[in-house]
């Protein structure tokens, strides 16, 4: 199955979004439109416009404003990646040097207020306020997971019940944002609205679980191994290693990842001890149970095609590699 399998149902549009994006950062200064030219030149899968069409073709006919909805979801998207790329001193994205890489952080982070504010306008001059509304939220939550994660980072001190808590409002919220504006440009209805931002939001749970597990792969998955321990996040299959170890234990992984989260030897040790404690098989099972959640969800709407394509989509962000 591939990302172009799922797309079928929403091909044509897929292909007029991609001009609609492009149009979208449109800009009279030169230095702009080479960096926007560059960032439309190493797009990713585009999961969350594909999200948007979907959700928005399985409750009825997609819609300007289906469009307009998804080129401002990948507005959005962009701009965090943007951003975060110069939060976290990255070099590279999806294989590619990173804006901040190749024009330094002061650019970048123009760049990034650019972007956003063009998502602004673009639900503004077409009075999509409900669009507005529903992004501004998970703007709002992206940045609040963002900063409690850097705040808990600092001790270590993250349980399972923060942890949702983070990527709920750091990657699953602008899913959840993805799949209700979906369905907002097609319908009033507010349970099917919310019916999708549940959907959205459970998928996005098993999304950052996924990514979680990447960290502990042993070959090219997209990001380097053992990344998340360098920068002292605690991920899910961690914080149930550290959970269920004993105390002198716990005590020296978390001093180990305090004092040298960066020691090669440390991150070896780490891996190890989450692997032997069962924290990737405890991962794998909660990031398996919200696909279960959200497929349960896709039950209780209309069944076509959309539908269909939602439930291989599904699948495809569980299954993934990258």
């Amino acid at each position: 199955m591939t990302i172009k399998d799922i797309q079928a149902p929403v091909n044509v549009d897929i292909k007029k979004f991609e001009a609609h994006f492009k149009a979208s950062m449109k800009t009279s200064v030169p230095l702009l439109d080479k960096i926007t030219y560059y960032i439309v030149q190493r797009k990713g899968k585009q999961i969350r416009p594909l999200f948007v069409f979907l959700s928005a073709q399985m409750l009825g006919p997609i819609t300007d404003k289906t469009h307009n909805a998804a080129a401002l979801i990948e507005l959005l998207h962009t701009a965090t990646l943007v951003h975060d790329d110069v939060v976290d001193d990255s070099e590279m994205r999806r294989g590619f040097f990173s804006i901040n890489a190749l024009w330094k952080n002061k650019i970048a982070v123009l760049v990034g207020d650019f972007l956003l504010s063009s998502g602004l306008l673009l639900a503004l001059d077409n009075d999509h306020f409900d669009l507005l509304k529903i992004l501004s939220v998970a703007v709002k939550e992206m940045s609040e997971g963002e900063l409690l994660q850097i705040e808990k980072a600092r001790k270590l001190d993250i349980d399972e019940e923060i942890y949702y808590s983070i990527i709920k409002q750091k990657t699953a919220s602008l899913i959840a944002a993805s799949t209700s504006a979906g369905a907002k440009s097609v319908t009033d209805d507010p349970e099917l609205v919310s019916k999708m931002r549940d959907f959205g939001e459970t998928i996005g749970m098993a999304f950052q679980i996924k990514d979680d597990l990447f960290d502990y792969g042993e070959k090219t998955i997209g990001k380097p191994t053992g990344i998340d321990i360098k920068e002292k996040k605690m991920t899910l299959p961690l914080i149930y290693a550290l959970n269920n170890t004993d105390k002198k234990t716990k005590k020296h992984i978390i001093n180990s990842i305090k004092r040298e989260s960066t020691n090669p030897a440390v991150v070896k040790e780490v891996i190890n001890f989450v692997k032997d404690s069962g924290g990737l098989q405890y991962a794998t099972d909660k990031m398996n149970a919200y696909k279960d959640e959200a497929l349960a969800l896709l039950e209780t709407l209309p069944q076509n095609a959309s539908n269909d394509s939602l439930r291989k989509l599904v699948s495809f962000v569980i299954e993934r590699n990258k």
